[in-house]
């Protein structure tokens, strides 16, 4: 291999590891302090549910009665009807081409706080990625005993990579949101006179606004856990083996 590109990756790994020990010691606490901050504002703080309902601008049409073909003939006549003669009946649907008033918009209170989580859950990630890292560099050779400060930084690498993990699936949250309120729309726009189909899109309204709110609080929560088991750990985590092992004879 050649020098530089040796040279070239012992500088990648010392560069991340003065950006991990400076993100565990300053950005993790600085972190924390703006999530909780940030769960005080008015836009995650005791909201009502009211303020994240919202009209759906799907009208509900009257209902269209739908007419039998009659036969003509008279009871005389030489061929009667052989079919039973049904009852008008009511359209239980209606294909949807367009919708009279326009388009079916986003939840917007809603998406206002998408806006604000998604960045959020993306440095976690980030930041979780890089402390993953870190911890691996910090991993010595394999060797026969002495291995009680691998073991702490096996567990917590495993914690780590836990957190990124959860973090992740919360990107997939948000798009199985969307997508489920889009299928809950679609059947309001076919059955507009079906009240429970309009309920059931403000429930799940409701239920992303609180999801949204314990993201918050769990994100906080990842970086506070993270910090704590790291700041302990710290020294353990830098040099998991000593460099005098005494004698135990």
């Amino acid at each position: 291999m050649p020098n530089d590109t040796v040279v070239k990756v012992q500088e990648y790994k010392d560069s991340l590891i003065l950006k991990a020990e400076l993100l565990i010691t300053k950005r993790f606490p600085e972190k924390i302090v703006q999530l909780n901050e940030l769960l005080a504002t008015p836009m995650f703080n005791e909201r009502n549910f009211d303020e994240v309902h919202q009209d759906l601008n799907i009208p509900a049409l009257p209902p269209v009665l739908v007419k039998n073909h009659e036969d003509n003939q008279s009871e005389d006549g030489d061929h009667p009807p052989t079919k039973r003669q049904r009852k008008d009946v009511l359209v239980s649907g209606q294909p949807v081409l367009a919708l009279p008033t326009g388009t079916v918009t986003c939840n917007k209170p809603l998406c206002e706080m998408i806006k604000v989580v998604k960045p959020i859950i993306r440095t976690l990630v980030e930041d979780s990625n890089l402390l993953k890292m870190w911890i691996s560099f910090m991993i010595p050779k394999i060797e026969d005993g002495n291995n009680f400060g691998v073991s702490i930084q096996e567990d917590t690498l495993a914690e780590i990579q836990t957190v990124e993990s959860e973090a992740a699936a919360f990107f997939d949250q948000i798009s199985r949101y969307f997508l489920s309120r889009a299928k809950v729309v679609s059947k309001v726009a076919k059955y507009p006179h079906i009240d429970d189909y309009r309920r059931a899109v403000v429930e799940l309204d409701e239920k992303e606004y609180l999801s949204l709110w314990l993201v918050v609080c769990e994100v906080r929560n990842r970086y506070s856990s993270l910090h704590d088991i790291v700041i302990k750990n710290l020294e353990k985590l830098k040099k998991p083996r000593s460099s005098n092992t005494e004698s135990l004879y």
